[in-house]
């Protein structure tokens, strides 16, 4: 790569590799080369905890070499096509078109047509039935992977879960494989579909019926479709890296990542995260405490985040963030505490984070009324939310973000005016605690459209029209006029694809790559989305978006995902959905078993009585 070419090109340190704790390897004829794709940008991907958990596996091995590859922006992609330059890794340098994988990792869907332009940039056949012996293997991974129906033209094949174990296992079958010299890639993708967690699309027939629904879903040799994904049981024995890469650039998330625990033990019916990653599995204090040392010692990091889907709800939560602030803090080491539900809020957890760092709290209420929160499942209530808030004025924050949904099923504009009223009444709160002082106020009340998820109980709704989400962000437009109250909303076109591709099945991959070749990349960035060239695609492909997005789904329809086996069973969500129509809740699993069917899957209880 010439030197002057990249220095024309904004933030190039990003480009260039050799940070800290970067893996370089001596690469030989035997050495499996592996590609870890994050199709966003470098700032975002670095952020990324599953990257450096694989990144460590793979590279502890001395027969495999991983590589980190990011999509490049806009400048730096057209200095590539100009100077002929293909897609590389940033470890060596070398074109990932030459590597035995390239793996992606699928967070959001709207990342999927900058997955064909990476591949496109590395030279590789972007449609599996095109590539050759010479072609790497390409695969997926990650939560969006638990509908791999839409990229399934383009992708060999799929984990399913869990990578820490399954991945060490596709290495040592493909090294055996390689030994053979066989030139049938199908050879291999055959040998790895024994392997649990695993599925090779090209397996697989899909028929339909007249009404556009599916009509079967099959293997083409006849065996049984079930494929169950892959969970590690013990996390404390788990691989963790304690010496991840550390990045000369600033990005999103620039500090170490503790995981506590995985999974969540709440149930939310919207939330795809909370049913996906089940069953709850924590990490002790000690090993926890072992992890932070030896990060902080290998990093020269000055903050730690806890990290899980509701940090608060760990176990030993505080004697975890005591025991951390008496051992960091002679060594200036911050603690972070993200994702926090609002009724854990106590005078003693703001004590710690405003000691700690004094950063604005973000409260997810979700839902204006308690019947709506009801609905999804929420389990908190207005009196938590207040309470919450109410405590953190007392503590001195004059700033607070309240998130909220639009579009749930149910919803009403009843709804819609209890979001007003929860942030007039916040307003309120902060002006009795504070009589008489001068301080501004920031209520920050931010909404995003509901989107339903595979895999959790409102699999089969529809999503609101976009005209109505246009009517209801117009309404609380009008609703929060309040000074001190900024309101925000995300792009609710953005919601709509998202709804698209997210519930869709393989002919929606056709409409991927037309869009693509329309010129979409970067579909969830702020300026990003193009619709109208999406619709066009959808066009040429003859598909009815809003047949996707804004259907209702039959509970007799076979889903295009329905295959998947990832523990929480059809009838548990059929169940929740009932209930949800019926405003009823579900107690968290740790107040009882709520025969989700995680238990059976695991092979026993997920909590200890």
């Amino acid at each position: 790569m010439n030197n002057k070419e990249i220095l024309k090109i904004q933030n190039p340190i990003i480009y260039m590799g050799n940070e800290l704790n970067q893996v370089n390897k001596e690469v030989t004829k035997d050495m499996i080369r592996f590609a870890f794709c994050f199709p966003e940008v470098y700032e975002i991907g670095m952020s990324y905890l599953g990257m450096k958990i694989l990144y460590n596996i793979l590279n502890i091995r001395e027969d495999t070499y991983c590589e980190r590859v990011f999509a490049p922006k806009q400048d730096m992609e057209e200095m590539m096509r100009k100077n002929n330059i293909l897609l590389y890794g940033l470890e060596s340098k070398d074109s990932i078109k030459d590597f035995d994988f390239v793996t992606f990792t699928l967070q959001y869907e709207l990342t999927y047509t900058n997955i064909l332009n990476m591949l496109d940039l590395a030279g590789i056949e972007i449609f599996a039935k095109d590539r050759n012996i010479d072609m790497p293997f390409v695969c997926a991974g990650g939560p969006c992977a638990y509908n791999p129906e839409p990229l399934a033209d383009f992708m060999d094949f799929y984990i399913l879960g869990e990578g820490e174990e399954v991945l060490p296992e596709i290495m040592d079958i493909y090294k055996g494989w390689k030994k053979t010299n066989s030139k049938d890639r199908n050879e291999f993708l055959k040998l790895i579909d024994k392997v649990e967690g695993i599925y090779v699309p090209s397996l697989y027939n899909v028929t339909y019926n007249e009404d556009n629904t599916i009509k079967e879903f099959a293997r083409k040799d006849g065996q049984k479709t079930d494929i169950k994904k892959r969970i590690i049981k013990d996390l404390d024995t788990a691989i963790y890296p304690t010496n991840p890469v550390v990045p000369y650039s600033k990005i999103v998330h620039d500090r170490i990542m503790l995981e506590v625990f995985r999974g969540c033990i709440r149930g939310c019916r919207f939330c795809q995260a909370g049913y996906v990653y089940r069953p709850v599995r924590e990490k002790s204090v000690d090993r926890l405490m072992e992890l932070a040392k030896q990060c902080i010692d290998n990093t020269g990091y000055n903050e730690i985040s806890l990290t899980s889907l509701s940090t608060s709800d760990y176990t030993c939560f505080y004697e975890l963030t005591d025991r951390l602030m008496e051992e960091m803090r002679d060594k200036k080491v911050s603690i972070s505490l993200p994702s926090l539900r609002i009724d854990s809020i106590k005078p003693e957890l703001l004590d710690k984070i405003k000691s700690i760092k004094k950063s604005g709290l973000t409260y997810a209420p979700e839902a204006g009324t308690q019947r709506l929160r009801d609905v999804i499942n929420k389990n908190v209530t207005e009196e938590n939310i207040l309470e919450a808030c109410k405590i953190t004025f007392e503590k001195g924050w004059n700033t607070v973000k309240l998130y909220f949904m639009i579009g749930l099923p149910t919803e009403t504009f009843e709804d819609l005016d209890g979001i007003a009223n929860i942030a007039n009444k916040v307003v309120g709160l902060y002006h009795k605690i504070n009589k008489g002082k001068k301080s501004r106020l920031n209520v920050t009340v931010s909404v995003s459209t509901f989107v339903p998820k595979p895999f959790t109980a409102f699999q089969w709704v529809s999503q609101d029209e976009n005209e109505i989400i246009s009517e209801k962000i117009e309404y609380l437009k009008r609703k929060l006029t309040n000074r001190e109250i900024s309101f925000h909303w995300n792009n609710f076109n953005t919601s709509f694809l998202e709804a698209i591709i997210a519930r869709g099945d393989r002919r929606i991959g056709q409409a991927i790559y037309e869009a693509w070749k329309l010129g979409c990349k970067f579909d969830g960035s702020e300026n990003g989305l193009v619709f109208e060239n999406w619709e066009k695609a959808f066009e040429i492909c003859n598909i009815d978006p809003k047949w996707y997005a804004k259907r209702k789904r039959d509970i007799a329809e076979i889903l295009p995902w329905e295959f998947i086996n990832l523990g929480v069973t059809k009838e548990f969500l059929l169940k929740e959905y009932e209930k949800a129509l019926n405003e009823q809740t579900t107690p968290n699993c740790r107040q009882q078993c709520n025969v989700c069917g995680m238990s059976k899957f695991k092979g026993g209880a997920c909590f200890e009585s």
